[in-house]
């Protein structure tokens, strides 16, 4: 039972684990995962969507 309940705060933690900008420079697991998500969405949010990109094409 001590067992699980390691276990249970062990997966607690990680799952309320946000992004900060330390993690890029980190070298566990964990930290650059969270760092190559982010990384992963902010280049989509700043790319837009096709929407934004065909009002761009008609714009010029």
């Amino acid at each position: 039972m001590e067992k699980d309940n390691k276990k249970q705060n062990s997966t607690s933690e990680i799952a309320g684990k946000h992004f900060k900008v330390e993690d890029y420079k980190k070298d566990d697991q964990l930290s650059s995962g969270l760092a190559e998500t982010h990384e992963q969405v902010s280049d989509d949010y700043m790319a837009g969507t096709i929407d934004q990109e065909a009002k761009r094409g008609k714009e010029q």
